[in-house]
């Protein structure tokens, strides 16, 4: 229903930067908010940013707070993560989703389908 190619993913020394992009078609992506998940082998999908259907209101989970940064062009239909400082805790397959707002009007990372796409890969090492 929702359909998202995410791509940018790379090995990356500590305190590089990277920038993630999440395509989304086949549906209005400008309809909805959108979130980035990570997801270690073994581990449930963490929400760690999301961002709001006009791109006004942003969250961001207290791990990548003031390292990572989202946005969104919804004439490109893309979500963007950039992601700087980069330690190997940040080390994951991303995805993105889109998500329910919240309450007053904002984001969360509450999936609206449990279908996912492949993700792209982020190695963080020395």
């Amino acid at each position: 229903q929702y359909h998202f190619v995410e791509s940018g993913g790379a090995l990356v020394q500590p305190g590089g930067s990277l920038r993630l992009s999440c395509y989304g078609y086949n549906f209005p992506v400008e309809d909805h908010a959108v979130a980035w998940f990570r997801q270690i082998p073994g581990k449930e999908r963490e929400g760690i940013s999301c961002i709001s259907r006009a791109g006004t209101r942003s969250n961001y989970a207290d791990s990548v707070s003031g390292r990572f940064t989202i946005s969104r062009d919804n004439t490109r239909s893309t979500v963007y993560l950039q992601m700087n400082n980069l330690k190997a805790d940040d080390t994951a397959r991303y995805f993105c989703a889109t998500t329910w707002p919240g309450s007053p009007p904002t984001c969360t990372f509450r999936p609206k389908s449990d279908s996912w796409g492949q993700g792209t890969q982020v190695t963080v090492s020395s």
